[in-house]
């Protein structure tokens, strides 16, 4: 009996190792295979077609903006000589509701006047009358085609009460601003066009400032290294057009105290804060010689626009140092709407997109 017993055990692990082998495998394989068709089919159930703006501000991870760049990615420069800039005569108006609000801002300058304090200065400026690209017929390089129209400073601060009430219980925004195109606003509501400036020293320091709390717009946020607005008074001579690079060396020259041979000097792109309506050229400027020490030294000596600033920090210029000093809880919700996108552009320019982009994933991966 135990021989045979012995030899049904033998039989029966036999025939349980042919069962496995011609039906558990495919089985197992069966079920997985069902079990994977399952999951997608459960996931395209939960997907819908949708639909997405072509445009969309800048972003990177738990960070979001109005800044909309408009043109240039970085990577290649825009040349000063791609550049076209058309002033126009005719001065901008405000619309009848909107003119009480310039004479209230007179009305608190000549207050402020009166009582030995500052008064808000009525600067002559630009606005933006329209923005154009196009492209050169051989190698496709851009062409920017910049029409402005003379205004002030006071209509620029009226113009910035975009959510006032009109008489009729209307606001600016929702009255002249069409939400589905953001390139598209009347001139009255878009006095506003600077340049901005990546300054990176010669020991590869980015310089990052913060606004004055004395100043009227923006008080205490982290912005650009430099930001300077056009202005008709300085940067037109006569009736010539304002020159982009030149509007930015002068930004340096009197917030930095920094000479245009110490530096070279790239625009990477125009960009639009679609929630205030301020345009933007974008640039990056190298040192050549000049190290974080060198210009704390130099800034030390005296700085034509030093009220413009409070702080001013150094980053390494590195990818994952600049996202992570961006992405700082201190630093996130203080940002100046258009500086993220310079800083992340200039890092494009020097490192390439893939590096930044895989170095900025990586940063938030972690978060």
């Amino acid at each position: 009996m135990g021989g045979i017993d012995m030899a049904n055990g033998v039989v029966g692990a036999v025939l349980g190792m042919l069962f496995a082998v011609l039906f558990q495998q495919p089985l197992q394989n069966g079920w997985h295979k069902l079990r994977s068709r399952s999951t997608r089919a459960v996931r395209s159930l939960r997907q819908r077609e949708e639909s997405s703006p072509a445009w969309r501000t800048f972003s990177l991870g738990p960070l979001h903006t109005s800044a909309l760049v408009v043109e240039g990615d970085g990577e290649s420069s825009i040349p000063a000589e791609a550049i076209y800039i058309h002033v126009l005569d005719e001065e901008i108006e405000l619309p009848p509701d909107m003119v009480g609000w310039r004479a209230e801002i007179e009305v608190e300058s000549e207050r402020l006047r009166a009582e030995g304090r500052t008064p808000l200065w009525n600067g002559p400026r630009y606005a933006v009358e329209s923005f154009d690209v196009s492209r050169t017929a051989l190698d496709e390089r851009p062409e920017v085609h910049l029409r402005l129209r003379p205004t002030d400073y006071y209509t620029f601060l009226a113009a910035q009460q975009l959510d006032r009430r009109l008489s009729d219980g209307t606001t600016p925004r929702s009255c002249y601003l069409a939400p589905d195109d953001p390139l598209q606003a009347p001139a009255f509501l878009q006095c506003s066009f600077a340049t901005n400036v990546a300054v990176v020293t010669a020991d590869d320091m980015l310089v990052v400032s913060q606004r004055s709390d004395r100043v009227r717009m923006a008080p205490g946020v982290w912005n650009s290294s430099v930001n300077e607005g056009l202005s008709r008074h300085i940067d037109s001579s006569g009736r010539s057009a304002p020159d982009l690079y030149a509007v930015a060396r002068r930004g340096i020259r009197e917030e930095l105290s920094i000479e245009p041979n110490e530096y070279s000097l790239e625009l990477l792109a125009f960009v639009l804060d679609i929630d205030k309506r301020h345009w933007s050229a974008h640039f990056y400027a190298r040192l050549k010689e000049l190290t974080r020490e060198g210009m704390q030294e130099r800034m030390s000596r005296g700085v034509a626009d030093r009220w413009e600033h409070q702080t001013i920090d150094y980053v390494p210029f590195r990818p994952a140092a600049v996202v992570k000093y961006m992405l700082r809880t201190d630093r996130i919700h203080r940002w100046a709407p258009l500086a993220p996108a310079l800083f992340h552009l200039a890092l494009v320019h020097v490192y390439s997109r893939t590096t930044v982009e895989r170095a900025g994933a990586q940063i938030v991966r972690r978060m």
